[in-house]
C-alpha cells in the first residue's frame, strides 16, 4: 500500500513538473484544486446539510483542472490561462447551483489573483483580460442567476458561506506562499548571475 502511494505521488509530481516555475505553479494549483473537489460534497454534508445534490455538479469542472498540466506541455500560455478560466467557470456554475447567498462568488478573488501572478510582464494583456473577466462575471451575473438548485435555510446558508470564505481564503494564502517561493528562487538566480559577472 505504501509503495502504491509513493508511486502515485511520484506520478503526480512528474505530471505537475515543468521547467518554467510559473507553469509549474499553475500545475500544482490546478492539481490541488482537483484533488480537493471530491471532498466538497462531504464538507457540505458535514457542515451545512444532508442535501448535497447540487454539490455533485461541481465535478463538471474537475477535468478542466486536471487538464492544465497536459495543455501547458503543448502551449504554456494556454495551460496557465486554463487554470483561472476553469476556476471562473466553476464559480459561475456553483453560484447557479447554490445561489449567491452561499458566498461562493468569493472564489473569483483567487481566480483574479492567480491570473495576475501567472503571467510575465510581456504577457500582461492575458493576465489583465483574465482578471477583468473574473471581475466582470461578478458585476454582470451576481443578480442574474435566478433560483438556485439547492435550497437551504438562513442558518445553513450562513454555514455554507463560512465554508466558502474559509476555502477561498486558504486557496489565496496557498497561492501567495507558492509564488513567494517562485520569487525567492528568481532572486537567488539573479544573485548568482550577478556574482558570476562580478567574479
Amino acid at each position: 500500500m505504501i509503495f502504491l502511494l509513493k508511486r502515485l505521488a511520484a506520478m503526480v509530481r512528474a505530471y505537475a513538473h515543468h521547467p518554467d516555475p510559473r507553469v509549474a505553479a499553475a500545475n500544482v494549483i490546478s492539481l490541488l484544486v482537483a484533488s480537493n473537489q471530491p471532498f466538497y460534497p462531504l464538507y457540505v454534508w458535514w457542515l451545512v446539510s444532508a442535501e448535497i445534490t447540487a454539490a455533485w455538479f461541481t465535478f463538471l469542472s474537475t477535468p478542466f483542472f486536471l487538464a492544465v498540466p497536459a495543455v501547458a506541455r503543448r502551449n504554456d500560455v494556454a495551460g496557465r490561462a486554463l487554470l483561472p478560466l476553469a476556476g471562473i467557470g466553476n464559480t459561475v456554475l456553483s453560484a447557479w447551483l447554490f445561489g449567491t447567498a452561499s458566498a461562493v462568488e468569493i472564489f473569483l478573488v483567487p481566480c483574479g489573483v492567480i491570473a495576475l501572478l501567472l503571467f510575465r510582464p510581456r504577457e500582461r494583456v492575458v493576465a489583465l483580460a483574465l482578471a477583468m473577466l473574473a471581475f466582470g462575471v461578478f458585476l454582470l451575473l451576481h443578480n442574474a442567476y435566478g433560483l438556485p438548485l439547492a435550497r437551504y435555510d438562513a442558518a445553513q446558508y450562513a454555514a455554507l458561506a463560512r465554508l466558502n470564505l474559509v476555502s477561498a481564503g486558504m486557496l489565496t494564502a496557498f497561492v501567495a506562499i507558492l509564488f513567494s517561493g517562485v520569487l525567492a528562487q528568481a532572486e537567488r538566480s539573479a544573485d548568482a548571475a550577478r556574482h558570476e559577472k562580478s567574479g
